[in-house]
């Protein structure tokens, strides 16, 4: 006998959909994105559409609830929402005795720690939003909420780290791969230490002590927000060049032969091109000659570059024949 399974399908709400995680969802993707989404979604951030709202932050609360508990959620992955809420009591019993959601402003006060919008669990089947009378500003516990209707816990101070980049970096641009760990507090305040790996894309011509924000991707302690992590570019010395602003400078020693009858000037650019440069005026000690469009790629003019500074030192003879003396004094002007 062949037998046939037919899949019923799931009704009732998506929960996966709810909070915009895959089927294969990690309990860390579900606290960010419940993180996330509850905070978008309170009634106390969104007053002027409250009742929108409300059923969205119910919503968010309700699935998290379901999907954090892996008995429930594989129970919901097999018989969706519907199936959960009317599931039969353990035993003989045949009355429905389902999952009940609990009061999503308990949920989102245990998620927290402590509320991020200054208020505390009312308890199970209570709200405990400000009442409609109050106004926004009124408050000044731990949190601070504002007349604009922005509220917000506490936030960690920044951190920054010195990003260490070499001058052909810095020129032809690249991705840098950084991995931190940090303590983060879990859904039930409790600190935990977490791996990330943060790619860093280095722009053409970026300057020393160009700052690139990771918002919240620093430690957080309990009841407060997260800090940002800040990388500070800094450049490594390199052995032929130096930059100033967008220009770069380089050195080069010539013969008094060189200086006095012209030479070619042999660079290898830092995207690894040959330059063959001429010199054709006299050099005298200290001359700089400017070949434009050689220097730092300018980011915010794309296909712009500054100069190449090339600075002169004309190494003299320590020694002259008699005859050479006079050979010179020939030809030279007085």
């Amino acid at each position: 006998m062949i037998q046939v399974f037919v899949r019923k399908e799931k009704m009732g709400l998506d929960y996966y959909n709810v909070l915009k995680v895959n089927r294969n969802a990690t309990e860390d993707d579900l606290k960010k994105a419940y993180r996330k989404l509850a905070m978008k979604w309170h009634p106390d951030k969104n007053r002027e559409n409250s009742n929108e709202a409300e059923a969205r932050f119910k919503q968010i609360s309700e699935a998290y609830e379901v999907l954090s508990d892996p008995h429930r959620r594989a129970f919901y992955d097999q018989h969706g929402e519907e199936g959960l809420k009317n599931k039969p009591p353990a035993g003989n019993g045949t009355s429905p005795s389902g999952f009940n959601p609990r009061n999503a402003e308990d949920i989102f006060a245990e998620f927290f720690g402590s509320s991020p919008f200054g208020f505390g669990s009312s308890g199970p089947g209570r709200s405990s939003r400000f009442p409609s009378d109050t106004t926004f500003g009124g408050f000044d516990n731990n949190f601070r909420s504002y007349s604009t209707g922005r509220t917000h816990m506490p936030k960690a101070p920044s951190v920054e780290t010195k990003l260490s980049c070499t001058l052909e970096e810095l020129y032809s641009g690249s991705t840098r791969k950084m991995k931190i760990s940090r303590i983060v507090m879990d859904a039930h305040g409790r600190p935990i230490q977490e791996s990330e790996i943060l790619s860093i894309d280095v722009k053409p011509g970026w300057k020393k002590g160009t700052k690139i924000t990771f918002p919240e991707k620093g430690n957080q302690k309990p009841n407060e927000v997260a800090a940002d992590l800040i990388f500070v570019i800094d450049e490594k010395p390199h052995d032929l060049f130096k930059r100033d602003g967008n220009d770069l400078i380089v050195s080069k020693r010539v013969s008094l032969a060189e200086a006095i009858g012209g030479t070619t000037v042999d660079i290898t650019a830092l995207d690894g091109r040959s330059l063959n440069i001429q010199v054709t005026k006299i050099v005298s000690p200290g001359y700089e000659m400017t070949v434009e469009n050689e220097g730092m790629p300018i980011t915010k003019e794309p296909g712009q570059r500054g100069d190449l500074r090339i600075k002169f030192d004309v190494k003299f003879p320590t020694m002259l024949t008699p005859e050479q003396r006079a050979e010179l004094k020939r030809v030279l002007p007085p």
